[in-house]
């Protein structure tokens, strides 16, 4: 039985094996250099950030909320809060809203709050909603900076002087903590209610990377560049910890003052840290291939054709990637060596030249997508997981994926697939996936009955349905609990029709199914405007006049009767399940209208709940005809 580390056992166990080597790089702005913390640097200032909040006053299992764009110093301070042996409550810098903020704050009882400069505003504002809250820590200098506020740098002066006389009382409290208590709550994007805080232990992490390394491994040497939140525990395990594991080292990406800057720094820190894996989600991956494809249609016809015919070469050698090759490929093999050194190498120059792989998590990674990445000699390994799981539950890997999968269940962990009445399904049987291990979580902090719901009798319910091909490898079908329920009980996850939708029609953005034993099957569809515009002037029409929107929504209606009789994808889907009526939505899903949660997956309860009346319309004969005054509205 392996022993139960907790988060500062596993720090001081890799510093000690790995101290020399680099861990954190970051981007000095006014040398543009990447520039390295090592290994012993960064514990060493971790606990000079650790012995200044308890000479702060910090007591054990207190909670500090942290709000900063990614950096050093997010991990640095990180580990300060829990060798002070407090509760770290990380906050996604995209919530926008006060509300979201003080609710987090407020529910996690945080005594403190460490956030920077540019984050610091949306602190002042919620400060006398959060009257619990003591102090503010800053990481950078502000020319305004308020009595109950404090920089970094004297936290770590107050350490340093703490350290002088009662180093003995710091190692005293570290050393005081246990695997069962809590590092972390990290807060749900609250779909239907109040988010809900995941309370996850320092066991819960270290278990979690120990369950990593049974799928994925790096080498001393090798960097990844975070690009994804540093507040979800997913760049906490497949970041941070199992990187230290490995020894080897992790970058950010500069954020600069909002989300939109970060994401403009993404390309030339990826060509300049020269990565050998990043984490990724499907928008990022979509992003990044069309970036590819852009570049290359660029060059010209006589470059571009060459290279379809290389990835078209390279994806039918690949087949579905564990079966790749085979008798009658064989001749396939030279073209894609010929055509990796003359064309994809060029293409891989474009992320870095060094990058092995992505791992991907978030939303389900469309297996195009996937055989796209592994053509071009980066393959992208889709991985599921979820919060409560710490996060990581499968993931494809070098020694074994298959495209489509969500990869083999990481180990040591019991994974059971249960149908509506909690019987144990077999190989190749859909329903609810779930978990049992030292990875689950700890429960919902002061929210015993979602926890009792969620967790029964150590089994975590994912609330997500899947299937196990065999033993060791998970596919993740849909949600579970979102299923299309028909009059007679009958039940179906919409996720395969919902994602055609979008896939093979450029008019539509986002498609959401709902039938809760209702009389038929209704989408509700994010149309692309710019696209429906464009078609309206095909026609030689305004497209702010009526007779142009009636185009539109017809031209709708015909994306969504290609899967019906006599449309070119018909027979792809069961009849039944297809959408009767259509609810055309004014504005797209976006993290911004909470619509998108931070992992791009779609908030069904909300949509649904902001649209209550287009679906309630839609069930009436007017509202069954896609030419409707409510439709109308939303063009």
């Amino acid at each position: 039985m392996a022993e139960k580390l907790t988060i500062i056992d596993f720090v001081e166990k890799y510093v000690a094996k790995y101290s020399k080597n680099p861990f954190l790089w970051e981007k000095n702005l006014d040398t543009n250099v990447w520039e390295p913390t090592t290994y012993e640097e960064t514990l060493s200032k971790a606990k000079r950030i650790a012995a200044g909040l308890m000479a702060l006053g910090v007591q054990k299992g207190e909670k500090i909320s942290y709000l900063s764009e990614g950096r050093d110093m997010w991990v640095i301070g990180e580990l300060g809060v829990l060798y002070a042996g407090a509760v770290n409550v990380p906050l996604s810098i995209k919530l926008g809203e006060a509300n979201d903020l003080v609710f987090r704050v407020k529910h996690s009882d945080s005594k403190y709050v460490i956030t920077s400069k540019f984050q610091l505003p949306k602190i002042r504002k919620i400060l006398p909603e959060c009257p619990m809250v003591e102090k503010v820590i800053i990481f950078d200098e502000v020319a305004d900076k308020q009595e109950n506020e404090m920089y970094i740098n004297e936290i770590i002066e107050m350490g340093d002087k703490f350290l002088a006389e009662n180093e003995d009382k710091l190692v005293e409290r570290y050393r005081s903590i246990g695997p069962d208590d809590y590092a972390n709550i990290s807060y749900t994007s609250g779909t239907t209610a109040d988010p809900k805080g995941i309370l996850l232990t320092h066991r819960n992490y270290t278990a979690n990377v120990e369950q990593a390394h049974s799928v994925i491994g790096v080498t001393p040497e090798d960097r990844m560049l975070i690009i994804l939140p540093l507040d979800h525990c997913f760049a906490h395990v497949a970041g941070f910890y199992t990187m230290m594991s490995y020894g080897a080292s992790i970058g950010t990406v500069p954020s600069g003052k909002s989300g939109k800057e970060a994401l403009r720094n993404i390309p030339s820190s990826i060509k300049e840290f020269k990565p050998n894996v990043m984490l990724s989600v499907p928008t990022l991956a979509k992003s990044f291939k069309k970036n590819i494809e852009t570049t290359i249609k660029k060059s010209g016809p006589t470059v571009e054709k060459l290279y379809n015919f290389a990835l078209n070469n390279a994806i039918k050698y690949n087949k579905e990637g564990y079966n790749k090759g085979g008798f009658l490929n064989w001749w396939r093999k030279p073209l894609m060596l010929l055509f990796d050194k003359i064309i994809f190498k060029k293409v891989r120059q474009g992320l870095g030249g060094n990058m092995k792989f992505f791992v991907g998590g978030g939303a389900l990674l469309d297996i195009d997508l996937q055989r796209y990445y592994y053509a071009i000699g980066i393959p992208m390994y889709q991985g599921y997981g979820l919060s409560e799981a710490t996060p990581i539950i499968s993931a494809n890997s070098p020694a074994k994926h298959i495209f489509g999968s969500s990869g083999k269940v990481v180990s040591p962990m019991e994974i059971k697939i249960l149908d509506a009445d909690g019987i144990e399904q077999p190989f190749g049987s859909k329903g609810e996936i779930c978990i049992k291990g030292e990875n689950v979580m700890a429960g919902y902090w002061k929210n015993p009955k979602s926890t009792a719901d969620t967790i029964v009798d150590g089994w975590l319910h994912t609330g997500d349905m899947g299937y196990m091909r065999d033993a060791e490898m998970l596919y993740v079908v849909g949600r579970f609990k979102s299923l299309l329920i028909a009059a007679d009980g009958e039940k179906y996850s919409p996720e395969g029709i919902e994602e055609n939708l979008v896939e093979s029609s450029k008019f539509i953005d986002g498609a959401i199914l709902h039938n809760s034993q209702d009389p038929y099957t209704i989408a509700l569809i994010t149309p692309n405007k710019e696209a429906l515009k464009a078609y309206a002037k095909e026609l030689g029409l305004d497209p702010e006049t009526k007779e142009a929107k009636v185009k539109m929504l017809e031209k709708l209606q015909d994306e969504v009767n290609m899967y019906r009789k006599g449309g070119r994808l018909f027979g792809a889907f069961p009849e039944r399940w297809l959408p009767a009526a259509v609810c055309v939505l004014p504005e797209p899903w976006t993290e911004q209208n909470h619509f998108l949660n931070s992992s791009m997956k779609v908030v069904r309860g909300r949509v649904e709940e902001a649209y209550k009346t287009n679906m309630e319309f839609a069930y009436t004969p007017e509202g069954k005809n896609i030419v409707n005054d409510m439709n109308m509205a939303s063009l």
